[in-house]
């Protein structure tokens, strides 16, 4: 923190700015409140009843909402009456993805006076033009953040944020969020007692494979620790979908198939995320540790059609065939909504893009979630009681590209209207909140469109509510009091080592041992290896980028050595290692197809070779793009074939088995989702599944450093054709994998040295499966 610019009073002795950087920043004094403001923000201090106070709003007097003494409701009551209409439509945006510093061009772009920040000489820490437009022109207050440059740079960044903030209009600080940012980089090393640019955990799959609640409480506290040393106050996360559906290709980012799994798990990580303790806390749990989490997707966006994706036209269905709806909401209302910790609920909400197809029964409206009332305000609100922040996904008011596989607004089922109009719909069905968002101008427009019809009081009564909510998690977190970083500490906290082994242990406990013929596992010794090399195929991502093909080693060279002795000479080895990824391509849509006289959908297949959709369903369940493809009634794909764009890795396996002839090949997958394992699985005498891990905790794992405990979050389908039968929104109905062995692939299984694992937690969930 720079010493000139801030100056620091606690319980009312007033520190000088040189010895900020001592300041326990965190710490709560019994009888008062650490404050900390900017002295170039105008910002001058109030002495009351003994205590100093921040007049943030400069008007000389003390308001309720700058007395810190009160309750977080009655100071945010106090603060939205004083807001103009402009003010709290600022504060129902939420930014569109900012990097730190924004990029010369495209995804995060930003300008520095008109120019990229290498020509204007900026500091990577600067707001950057558009920044510094949104907080001022449009009163916006909520900003994602994607990339950084450095923990230093996050909270320098941070500080001149929350400085230009506090000295514009009433002082509103900047509440700054995060996608999920603690994804472990699988060639990076670990090194016992050192750091790392942020603590590096497995996917949520893996954190599922766990079966532990504790463990994902862990990783939420330490992350919302480092998430704070950022700058960042809100988590959107977790995404508690339940993952019903095996080809949605969101599912690595759930806890799995299990709905009470799910509960227990997003419960957890939603206390770990938001519970502050000791010193740190304000009150009812919140302080200056805590992250507002924000649950995501209600009323949940895993029963996808045919598995295509709500982010583009093709996927905008969510479907019930087995009518199990009420599954879907379990991870919100029992856990959610009901956490073991004192801050009660999840603070935020965020709706998915779909259509929850022939759900709403009071109004037959089929439209996106965030515009459903029955959805948001019948079922959220009113049946389960939830008044906190909800918030739309991003967005979702902007209009459609010109075709179905495009990136770009989401407003399905309400194609047809305006963005004024759709604003008004949102705020209507009971949702506070616009994400990726930067412009008021259409939520003013809606604000216009509701005094016509209901009258200026009514609407003004309408925004403030949403503003009551919205600014409560900015008082909770103690942003009013202290929203400032010492840079030099976030450098300490980000990534600091205690934090990377915590990270490091739950890679380990997350790998799952699917096959273990002989006791091939674990390696004894230092025996020859050989590895063949990868080949990633060309592929293209949401967006339209196009990868070139690679071949290369799957893992480094000089790591392996350390485990075994690396041969590239099959003939010569004792084993074989063949790294893959479980198989990908299709999204369900190819716009070729459409060109060529067809509906453009496609299968999404889990298996690596050819596949024909002979057993998907002849009419789809729902279908229908008004504006951008009428002419389609029906989205089915029945009797077309797909083939995995990485059926090479299937090729590697196999060749793999020809060369080793009777010696042993393990066969190591990082799955991204459910797959078929019968195309190989014979051909392997070990399986260990990772989900998004470090190499070396892999290696860690098959040279018996460690023993195997991971279960499985997600059933293994036995084929294709099991998967087309199954339902879209029905948890483990699904035949699984019978392997080599006898062993059956299941929600559940995983096997430790000694044999399948048979414990509480197999107990626990399998007993509650069993009573569903």
């Amino acid at each position: 923190m720079r010493s000139s610019r801030f100056a620091v009073l606690v319980s009312g002795l007033c520190l000088t700015t040189a010895t900020i950087a001592q300041l326990p920043y965190r710490t709560i004094q019994q009888k008062g409140s650490t404050l900390c403001y900017s002295l170039s923000s105008g910002v001058q201090l109030i002495k009351q009843d003994g205590f100093s106070f921040k007049d943030l709003n400069k008007n000389g007097k003390l308001d309720k909402y700058e007395d810190w003494r009160l309750p977080a409701e009655e100071r945010a009551k106090d603060l939205a009456t004083k807001m103009s209409i402009e003010q709290i439509a600022g504060l129902m945006l939420y930014s569109a993805h900012q990097s730190i510093p924004g990029r010369d061009a495209g995804f995060g772009k930003g300008t520095y006076n008109g120019k990229s920040l290498k020509e204007s000489g900026a500091k990577s820490s600067d707001l950057s033009d558009e920044q510094k437009e949104f907080l001022t022109r449009d009163h916006l207050r909520h900003v994602l953040i994607t990339s950084v440059e450095s923990p230093e740079v996050a909270a320098t960044w941070n500080n001149n944020a929350q400085s230009f903030a506090e000295g514009t209009g009433l002082g509103i600080p900047v509440n700054t969020s995060s996608d999920p940012r603690h994804i472990a980089v699988a060639s990076t090393e670990y090194n016992a007692g050192s750091g790392g640019r942020i603590s590096m955990w497995p996917d949520a799959l893996g954190l599922a494979a766990s079966f532990d609640p504790a463990l994902v409480e862990e990783f939420g506290s330490i992350a919302a620790k480092e998430y704070r040393a950022l700058g960042i106050t809100t988590a959107l996360s977790p995404q508690v979908d339940l993952g019903t559906e095996p080809r949605w290709n969101r599912i690595n980012g759930t806890f799995g198939e299990d709905p009470w799994l799910s509960a227990d798990l997003g419960r957890a990580y939603i206390d770990g995320f938001q519970t502050s303790k000791g010193k740190d806390e304000i009150k009812d749990g919140w302080g200056y540790s805590s992250v507002n989490a924000m649950v995501k997707h209600w009323p949940g966006g895993g029963p996808e059609e045919g598995g295509r994706d709500g982010h583009f036209a093709y996927g905008k269905f969510a479907v019930y065939p087995g009518n199990n709806f009420k599954a879907h909401l379990v991870p919100f209302t029992e856990g959610a909504f009901k956490l073991k910790g004192k801050t009660a609920m999840a603070s935020a909400v965020m709706p998915y893009y779909t259509v929850s197809f022939g759900i709403d029964s009071v109004n037959n409206e089929n439209v996106g979630n965030a515009y459903s009332k029955f959805i948001i305000t019948d079922l959220l609100r009113s049946q389960y009681h939830y008044d906190g922040v909800v918030c739309t996904d991003w967005g979702i008011t902007r209009n459609e590209g010109q075709y179905v596989d495009e990136f770009r607004g989401k407003p399905w089922g309400v194609e047809k209207l305006t963005e004024a109009q759709r604003h008004y719909k949102v705020i209507m069905a009971g949702v506070d909140q616009f994400g990726g968002n930067n412009v008021a101008g259409p939520i003013i427009e809606a604000y216009q469109l509701g005094v016509a019809e209901h009258g200026e009081a009514f609407m003004r009564q309408r925004f403030e509510a949403s503003a009551v909510r919205l600014l409560k998690n900015i008082f909770r977190t103690g942003l009013f009091e202290n929203p400032y970083l010492d840079p030099a500490n976030s450098k300490s906290v980000v990534g600091k080592p205690a934090y990377m082994k915590a990270g490091y242990d739950a890679q380990l406990k997350s790998l799952v041992l699917l096959k273990n013929k002989s006791n091939v596992l674990p390696l004894k010794g230092k025996p020859k290896v050989y590895v063949p090399k990868r080949t990633s195929p060309a592929a293209r991502d949401w967006f339209g980028n196009v990868t070139p093909e690679k071949v290369q080693d799957p893992v480094s060279i000089d790591l392996l050595n350390k485990y075994v002795t690396f041969t590239n000479d099959a003939a010569a080895a004792d084993y074989a290692i063949v790294f893959v990824n479980s198989p990908t391509g299709s999204t369900g849509y190819d716009r070729n197809d459409r060109l060529k006289g067809s509906n453009g959908y496609i299968p999404i297949s889990l298996q690596y070779g050819p596949y024909t959709a002979a057993e998907a369903r002849a009419q789809s369940i729902a279908a229908g793009d008004p504006v951008l493809d009428s002419t389609v009634s029906n989205r089915s794909y029945k009797d077309k074939a797909i083939t995995a764009t990485n059926i090479t890795d299937l090729q590697s396996i196999l060749d793999t088995k020809k060369l080793m002839g009777n010696k042993p090949v393990i066969v190591v997958i990082n799955a991204a989702s459910p797959m078929v394992f019968s195309e190989f699985e014979s051909q392997a005498d070990g399986i260990l599944l990772s989900f998004g891990v470090q190499h070396q905790a892999i290696l860690d794992m098959l040279s018996g450093k460690t023993e195997p405990s991971g279960l499985l979050p997600v059933t293994m389908p036995a084929s294709m054709e099991i998967v087309e039968k199954q339902f879209e929104d029905v948890p483990h109905d699904m035949q699984p994998h019978l392997d080599s062995q006898g062993n059956s692939y299941k929600f559940g299984y995983g096997l430790n040295w000694k044999g399948v694992i048979t414990d509480a937690r197999t107990t626990r969930y399998n007993m509650q499966t069993a009573k569903r």
